[in-house]
């Protein structure tokens, strides 16, 4: 064990926020304007903006392999590969290698990490949508699993003051569904996403179609600049373009003066103290030298994803909680949710042939959930789903296949094929107490830490429910007048919509859930949680924006109480 030679002091802080990706880079940002002293405990290596986006500026063309992984990489990246987008050449050294940081699927399951500061708010998708009130009522109207112990107007102004500071670009709808946001100038759609638009709306009452709301900026907004379409987000952006713990929540707490950064510290288990019944610290393991530390606060915020703090809960076992920290409930683990994807339909256009489009928009566009909103819309399963997707004019590597040089090359370059147009489902899962994930203490990674067992499956509603999602795509693009219309079901193991959810969840009885409404561990009330782990249902939406919200309304509960003396 490792001690500061100075005391105790020396490694007090007020608090230890776990994690810097998406979650943890608001808590440290929350905490620190607060006037809290904040220490930031990162797993990886330190990542700085601009300076360390190794990949940003490169063309294609530099990239071995056409940006492909080579077949020796291949064996470091075979289940974050699977995805088939995410880990390339350009990419590769900001997801983790699974010769390292191995896993065991009872039943498959595609678990996708980056261990650096930053996390995968260097990588996300962000597409940035509100759940609605409904998604917060949806259990206990249903009966299913728990109630949320809050509402949409709990959370309604922490959205706002969210959106504000990200910058989220996009188009109100006026939809009850997906609630309007504080959002900049939406992106503009092309002449297939236009038309489609159109033909929705003159077909369907109950359903639009709408541009993807997204945390790329068009207008600056303070030091970040505007998008500049480059599409090239999850290399990392030098302008700053797209919100990130580096441009967006990491330089509000730096500049405060508040914040230490402590990268390769692995927090292992969070310390109780049987006497106060509230934590003390958090343990941790050097990522560099494998020496152990202890770092003490008055709060703790776990933020180190839905499956990390959850581990890191499992793994801080004491004589009051054999089991877990705060796994009264024994629900720690449980419940696992992502959402399924990879389905719809997609269709060709003869027209718009004098048109193309230039640069690379870094957006989508949006169908919000139409089903089970009232008995008109009701199905034969609960929830829904929305459908993100877009249109594009097919280049010359589809239309000539053999064009390589010569005079087919150019040919096929001035004369591009149809548009296409294509819409993907994103389906609700519901949360299920089997679905769950389990320590592992045979199997460990390179630090010499057990690792998990992933046992998570679709159920027969999330079967049902992808019947609809390729059916609705396909009626939707024959109304549209699309020609050859083809669906599609490429299949989703859990995991691969890197939306993984569930494992701690919020709940109004400690008896059936880990947090209270303010993220609390029941039993333990000065430490938080507000990754994924905390969300007691799954909605369809992108969750990311919603873990921001929390994040800030619990920073701002835990400082309140600290003031108060109650933590």
């Amino acid at each position: 064990m490792y001690f500061n030679s100075n005391g105790k002091s020396e490694v007090s802080y007020d608090a230890i926020v776990v994690g810097s990706g998406i979650s943890g880079g608001w808590a440290a940002k929350e905490l620190c304007q607060k006037g809290l002293k904040t220490l930031m405990l990162e797993r990886g290596r330190k990542l700085e903006h601009v300076k360390d986006y190794i990949t940003a500026m490169s063309e294609p063309w530099e990239f071995k392999n056409r940006d492909r992984l080579s077949q020796e990489d291949l064996k470091d990246y075979q289940k974050q590969s699977r995805t088939g987008y995410t880990v390339r050449e350009s990419t590769k050294h900001l997801w983790v290698k699974d010769t390292e940081h191995p896993y065991t699927e009872i039943k498959p399951f595609d678990w996708n990490r980056g261990y650096h500061v930053g996390g995968r708010s260097l990588m996300w998708g962000r597409q940035s949508y509100r759940w609605s009130p409904m998604d917060f009522e949806a259990n206990a109207k249903e009966g299913i699993a728990v109630d949320w112990p809050i509402r949409y107007k709990d959370i309604a102004p922490w959205y706002d003051y969210v959106e504000q500071h990200i910058g989220v670009s996009g188009q109100n709808e006026g939809l009850p569904q997906l609630p309007d946001g504080k959002l900049m100038p939406p992106m503009e759609m092309n002449c297939i996403e236009t038309y489609v638009k159109e033909q929705i709306a003159k077909n369907y009452s109950d359903r639009l179609m709408t541009i993807g709301r997204t945390a790329n900026i068009t207008q600056n907004l303070g030091a970040r600049g505007k998008c500049q379409y480059r599409n090239r987000c999850m290399r990392g952006c030098p302008y700053g373009a797209y919100f990130s713990t580096q441009s967006s929540t990491l330089p509000f707490a730096a500049e405060t003066g508040n914040l230490t950064l402590r990268p390769f510290s692995i927090v292992t288990e969070v310390i109780y103290d049987d006497e106060t019944q509230k934590a003390k610290g958090v343990r941790v393991q050097d990522a560099e030298s494998g020496e152990t530390h202890e770092y003490f606060a008055k709060i703790i915020f776990l933020n180190a994803s839905a499956f990390g703090s959850t581990w890191i809960m499992m793994n801080s076992k004491s004589d009051r909680f054999p089991n877990g920290l705060g796994n009264d409930s024994d629900q720690l683990g449980r419940n696992v949710m992502d959402h399924h994807f990879l389905l719809g339909a997609a269709g060709n256009s003869s027209d718009f042939k004098d048109r193309y489009f230039t640069a690379g928009r870094p957006n989508g566009i949006y169908i919000p959930r139409f089903q089970n909103l009232n008995e008109a819309t009701k199905r034969n399963y609960l929830r829904g789903f929305g459908y993100q997707g877009g249109g594009s004019r097919y280049g010359w590597t589809r239309n000539v296949k053999e064009a390589a040089f010569g005079k087919e090359f150019k040919e096929a370059v001035v004369k591009p094929g149809k548009w296409r147009f294509g819409l993907m489902g994103f389906g609700e899962c519901l949360p299920y107490q089997d679905n769950r994930i389990t320590l592992n203490e045979s199997l460990k990674d390179i630090h010499g830490l057990p690792t998990l067992n992933m046992d998570v499956e679709w159920k027969e509603n999330e079967m049902e429910m992808r019947k609809d999602m390729v059916n609705a795509a396909v009626e939707m693009l024959e109304k549209a007048g699309l020609e050859d219309v083809q669906p599609y079901d490429h299949g989703s193991n859990p995991g691969k919509g890197i939306h993984e959810m569930g494992t701690a969840r919020m709940g109004r009885d400690p008896k059936s859930s880990v947090l209270n409404g303010f993220n609390q561990v029941h039993a333990v009330n000065n430490v938080f949680v507000t990754d994924g782990s905390c969300m007691t249902s799954s909605a369809c939406q992108n969750p990311s924006l919603t873990y921001m919200a929390l994040t800030a309304r619990a920073a701002n509960f835990a400082v309140q109480e600290l003031k108060k003396g109650n933590l």
